[in-house]
């Protein structure tokens, strides 16, 4: 293993088909390709700031991944803040405008309802026009300039038949459509796009009147915005009518190239969408995470978090927040045949709240939602009993509920059973189109809902504690059912972890893990565990070697991983536009992608000599592309 360089990174269908094999051999279902919409390449002449599978670019790379990725792993499709790129904080219907292909707002098929002269200057005017960097601020300006030119010229000269579908976008999603675009035209009235700093406490609080008389007040209010910002909020429905259509054009082209998209549904909601359904959120309640290794006062996210009282209905029904979560999760699935990621699986079973205002701490009065029997206000939420907790370990530790019965593990799942698993089976999927990011510590609660609905979780091998044989990201624990990766978009790419783990002791003892899983049969052990400290290279491909040498029957690979880029896309807990930046370049085909034939390969020989006899021919077809 000296190289983890291919000599072309572009493979043929039979190259593919050899690839196929080998994954199937080692008894993998499904290879995903991770990239966020905003990390898509661009195509020559194309570069508008921003990423898009929606582009020429991205359809670009379908074709390349086609029949040798099964699907391609998004981000959060949501609309983001002008001051904040990150897509886990967008809205949860409305898509991100940056998702639009421009360039085909300039064709016949759309009217020409886009100049080519205001596409191209976009493109050369982009500040990072040489650089695998999006230009977020200015991309966002730019956007939202090129969708005014186009709606003007739409409005003007209508197309009929996209007039037509048009005016059936509007009213199939009427249920979310008409509140985002209010917001959107309340931005404009206040000067700003987040209401807790609107001067008018009316426009906060349209959606969530505390009389009949405010109902009333309010509706008026509603009416004077709509008219005052007729065209404003007419442009925004526009503007998400071009982007479903796209989306649902790439669907069928990434169907034609048996790509699958996978969505990814984030913890948090957004401002718009906190301001839309505030009536549906626990008043003065937030959600985050309880002190840890890394943040000693937890961490204070902000988001808002659903009303227990306003999720089901007293026969088990759904209520309102219960079925604004399941048009969401229908949405999604209906979208992404490849599925949903659930961003923290805990904060949808067992969330750690805490109050607005205060740290996330338990003496600051913070708890788990439905696991603090014993608090003063959360215990009327209470699933488990005083009798179910070990009162010697605190409230924020994982093994606190120590005992749990069927019927109130099944009362922690209500959720994942009559929205999210419903959701999938009403779009035709199931429990498999659901992947569950639980790395890190669980709860016994969301453990104990994760294995009686037999959800996927993830298996992160970065993670990887060496000090501890039974760690559950180690190569021999990891099981079948799950998504197994060596890094997602918050980590550094697997060379730059291998950088700083060579010449130390926990690298030392990553060593001898590897060594022990994957080289079992060696006679020149010590001489392995000598190579792998000393060189870093090795040490990312063993890596890699280990992820599919492992029985997880579903593969992840971040796009960074795959091509080597020694850059990272996420440094949690940074903002501006340096972060969330990272693109593939637009060359990608010209990168030293990583020797995916060496490495299946050296998967097959690390199940041992009989598995890889059994194997003979699949490893030689390997051996010929290496």
């Amino acid at each position: 293993m000296n190289s983890t360089i291919e000599k072309s990174n572009v493979l043929d269908e039979k190259a593919k088909k050899t690839i196929r094999k080998a994954l199937k051999a080692l008894g993998k279902k499904n290879l995903a390709f991770i990239m966020h919409n905003g990390s898509f390449p661009s195509a020559e002449n194309q570069n508008t700031g921003f990423g898009s599978i929606n582009s020429d670019g991205g359809h670009e790379f379908i074709q390349y991944a086609s029949n040798l990725f099964d699907s391609i792993q998004l981000g959060p499709a949501g609309k983001t803040k002008s001051c904040d790129s990150s897509p886990y904080t967008g809205t949860i219907f409305s898509g991100n405008p940056l998702f639009i292909n421009l360039l085909e707002l300039t064709t016949k098929k759309w009217g020409q309802i886009l100049s080519e002269t205001t596409y191209y200057d976009i493109v050369s005017n982009n500040p990072n026009q040489s650089t695998n960097k999006t230009s977020y601020s200015y991309a966002y300006k730019k956007y939202n300039e090129a969708m005014q030119e186009a709606w003007n010229n739409f409005k003007s000269n209508p197309d009929k038949k996209l007039e037509k579908e048009f005016n059936s976008f509007k009213t199939e999603n009427n249920f979310w459509l008409d509140k985002d675009s209010l917001y959107e035209a309340l931005s404009i009235e206040h000067g700003n796009d987040y209401w807790p700093m609107w001067d008018s406490e009316t426009d906060k609080n349209l959606f969530n009147p505390q009389s009949i008389e405010q109902k009333m007040d309010y509706a008026r209010r509603i009416e004077e915005i709509e008219f005052k910002y007729a065209d404003e909020i007419e442009l925004y429905k526009f503007t998400q009518f071009v982007i479903s259509k796209q989306n649902e054009e790439t669907k069928e082209f990434a169907k034609k190239n048996n790509i699958k998209m996978i969505a990814d549904r984030q913890v948090a909601f957004s401002d718009r969408d906190t301001w839309a359904y505030q009536s549906l959120f626990l008043p003065g309640w937030c959600l985050g995470c309880p002190p840890d290794y890394f943040s000693k006062d937890g961490q204070a996210w902000g988001f808002p978090v659903m009303d227990p009282d306003r999720m089901y209905n007293a026969d088990g029904s759904l209520d309102e927040g219960g079925q604004l979560l399941k048009n969401l999760y229908k949405k999604m699935f209906k979208e992404n045949p490849g599925g949903v990621r659930i961003d923290h699986i805990v904060g949808l079973i067992d969330p750690w709240v805490y109050k607005a205002g205060k740290k996330p701490k338990i003496e600051e009065g913070a708890g788990r939602l439905y696991s603090s029997p014993e608090h003063e206000f959360l215990s009327k939420y209470a699933i488990a009993k005083l009798e179910d907790l070990d009162m010697d370990v605190t409230a924020d530790k994982e093994k606190r509920v120590k005992t749990l019965t069927k019927e109130q593990i099944k009362d922690y799942g209500r959720l994942i059973e009559k929205i999210v698993i419903a959701a999938a089976k009403e779009e035709g999927l199931d429990k498999d189109a659901i992947v569950c990011e639980d790395l890190g510590t669980l709860t016994n609660p969301v453990a104990s809902v994760m294995n009686t609905f037999k959800l996927q979780g993830m298996k992160l091998t970065q993670f990887t504690e060496p000090d501890k044989p039974e760690d559950p990201y180690r190569c021999c624990n990891i099981g079948e059912r799950c998504w197994a990766m060596v890094g997602t978009h918050d980590n550094e790419p697997i060379k730059m972890w291998a950088d700083k783990n060579i010449h130390s002791h926990e690298g030392y003892l990553h060593a001898k893990n590897l060594v022990e899983d994957l080289f079992a049969e060696a006679d020149n052990k010590d001489d392995i565990i000598v190579h792998l400290t000393d060189d870093a290279e090795f040490l990312a491909q063993t890596k890699l070697v280990e992820l599919f040498a492992s029985n997880a029957e579903n593969i992840q690979i971040f796009f960074t991983d795959y091509f080597n880029i020694y850059d990272v896309y996420n440094r949690p807990g940074t903002s501006g536009d340096a972060n969330w930046s990272l693109r593939l370049p637009d060359n990608y085909k010209e990168l030293k992608s990583i020797n995916l034939a060496q490495i299946l390969k050296l998967a097959i020989e690390a199940r041992g000599s009989e598995f890889a006899k059994k194997n003979k021919k699949v490893i030689e077809s390997l051996e010929e592309l290496m």
